[in-house]
C-alpha cells in the first residue's frame, strides 16, 4: 500500500460520448493514483488491481437494469439484462483507488470489459464518501445505445433475468451477487432488494 495519495481534484468533469482511453487518461500526469467508481458486477469482480476501496455516492444518477446485454449475461436469440447509470437520483457504490503503475493495464481492462458496444459514457465524477471527496472514472448509460432497454414491464424484466445467460455465466446470478455483495458492503438499493425477493424461487 503507498502511504501517500495523490488525488485528482474533487470537481464535476463531462466528457464526449465514446471517447477513447487514451482521452480519457488525457490528463492525467502518470503518477497519481486514480479512482474507478463500481456500481454493479465490478462491486464483486473487479478484474484489476486495486489498493484501497471507498463506499461513495455519486449524484444525478441511479443504478437501473436498463441495458440488453447480448454478450457477458445473455446472448442474440436470448439477451439479459445488466445495470447502467441512468438519469436521475443518486447511486451508492464503491470505489476503488488503482495505483498509478496499475493504471495502464487495469483501465484497459476495463475499456475492453465496459466499451464493447458503445452502452456507457466514460466521465469523471464526484464520488462522495465518509472520507471525502473523490474524483473517479463512471461508467454512465449512453441512452442513446442500441441496447438501451427502456420501460420494461415487470413480466418482461423477469423473465429476462430468469432465463438468459452468457459468455459471463447466467442473468440471475449476476443480479442476485450484486444485491449480495451491495448488502455485505451495508449499501441499501430497496428496488434491487425486492426485485431479488420477487425472484426467490428460482434462485
Amino acid at each position: 500500500m503507498s502511504a501517500v495519495v495523490s488525488e485528482l481534484p474533487c470537481v464535476q468533469a463531462q466528457m464526449p460520448e465514446h471517447d477513447s482511453l487514451d482521452s480519457v487518461l488525457r490528463h492525467w500526469n502518470g503518477t497519481d493514483d486514480l479512482w474507478v467508481f463500481a456500481y454493479g458486477s465490478l462491486i464483486w469482480r473487479p478484474g484489476f488491481a486495486w489498493q484501497e476501496r471507498r463506499i461513495t455516492t455519486v449524484k444525478g444518477y441511479h443504478r437501473s437494469l436498463c441495458l440488453w446485454s447480448h454478450h457477458h449475461r445473455g446472448s442474440r436469440e436470448t439477451p439479459g439484462l445488466v445495470f447502467g447509470l441512468d438519469r436521475g437520483g443518486c447511486c451508492r457504490g464503491v470505489a476503488f483507488r488503482v495505483a498509478a503503475a496499475d493504471v495502464p493495464v487495469a483501465f484497459a481492462a476495463l475499456w475492453e470489459r465496459e466499451m464493447i458496444d458503445g452502452a456507457y459514457t466514460p466521465r469523471w465524477l464526484n464520488c462522495h464518501g465518509d472520507a471525502g471527496c473523490v474524483s473517479g472514472l463512471v461508467f454512465v448509460l449512453n441512452r442513446g445505445c442500441a441496447n438501451y432497454a427502456g420501460e420494461l414491464t415487470e413480466e418482461s424484466r423477469m423473465a429476462a433475468i430468469r432465463t438468459a445467460v452468457g459468455r459471463s455465466g447466467a442473468c440471475l446470478e449476476y443480479v442476485v451477487e450484486t444485491d449480495k455483495a451491495l448488502r455485505a458492503n451495508g449499501i441499501e438499493d430497496c428496488r434491487l432488494g425486492a426485485l431479488v425477493r420477487r425472484l426467490a424461487p428460482a434462485c
